[in-house]
């Protein structure tokens, strides 16, 4: 029996990329093209799924991963959350290659399925050890907030580094360039969605705390052994934007207050996660 051309529609999230492997196998369907529901295409020659976030069908097919290779669930996990091109595309070839060779494939990291992931894990491995540096926190009428520009999905692999870290604080953490914000209080992170985020102007004590910040970091260096080329290469121009070091003096002054944006700490958020969560799926001959 030949396998179906299809469009699949999901919302986005890793356990709906999961639900999209279960529709495939399921309904014996190669999809072609993977959108979310926000870029849901005006007209096509193909038919289109809608694929329902299922919880139980995205355990069964992480299940299944994992009982093949921990190593390759894992890998499949992280390079999710990369800025990886034509992404779930390269993913579910890694799947499928997965079921039906083994693991093996995993060992040669050249290999045409594998080698997209190796490459847009290691791009997103570097960008977390640089912010886990470069995040600069501000003081907001007694709550710690920051903003970053990531290329990379980079607050799930963020959180329990920050939250660790500043246990006995409150703070929010937010990615400007997907709209995701985390925030923390009392033991207990959430990851949200928001349109956009702007922030108040920093009090007096903010604002003199930043001008000793600056005046250390211009103090310190050494102007003989300048070099504007190492720098560049250890500290990447497109992470200044955000670093007080690099700010100009002037302070736009915007219309709301973290206040006025913040949602409150609701009581139902989760607990933050001691590791990313690598679900566990059932064997593979149960969704084939």
């Amino acid at each position: 029996m030949s396998w179906n051309d299809m469009i699949y529609e999901y919302d986005g999230t890793y356990e709906g990329f999961l639900c999209c492997i279960f529709e495939s196998y399921v309904n014996k369907e190669f999809p072609i093209a993977f959108v979310s529901n926000e870029e849901f295409p005006v007209l096509s020659l193909y038919s289109i799924r809608a694929v329902v976030t299922d919880l139980n069908h995205s355990d069964r097919i992480q299940r299944s991963l994992s009982s093949l290779s921990a190593k390759a669930a894992h890998l499949l996990y992280r390079a999710f959350y990369t800025c990886m091109d034509n992404k779930e595309a390269c993913l579910y070839a890694f799947v499928k290659k997965l079921y039906a060779d083994g693991p093996q494939f995993l060992l040669c990291r050249s290999d045409r399925a594998c080698y997209p992931l190796y490459k847009a894990v290691r791009h997103l491995s570097g960008e977390l050890e640089k912010l886990r540096g470069f995040v600069r926190f501000s003081d907001y009428d007694g709550i710690m907030g920051a903003e970053i520009t990531p290329k990379n999905r980079v607050l799930p692999f963020l959180r329990q580094y920050f939250c660790s870290r500043y246990a006995g604080e409150a703070f929010f953490l937010y990615d400007r360039t997907h709209g995701e914000l985390l925030l923390y209080k009392d033991g207990r992170s959430r990851i949200i969605f928001v349109d956009s985020l702007t922030l108040a102007p920093p009090s007096p004590r903010e604002a003199e705390y930043r001008k000793l910040w600056k005046t250390f970091f211009d103090t310190v260096a050494i102007r003989e052994r300048h070099n504007e080329r190492c720098q560049n290469t250890f500290l990447p121009k497109r992470y200044r934007s955000t670093m007080t070091e690099f700010q100009s003096e002037t302070v736009v002054t915007p219309e709301a207050s973290p206040a006025d944006v913040l949602p409150p700490f609701a009581p139902d958020a989760i607990p933050a996660p001691a590791t990313p969560p690598i679900l566990v799926p059932p064997a593979p001959g149960s969704c084939t």
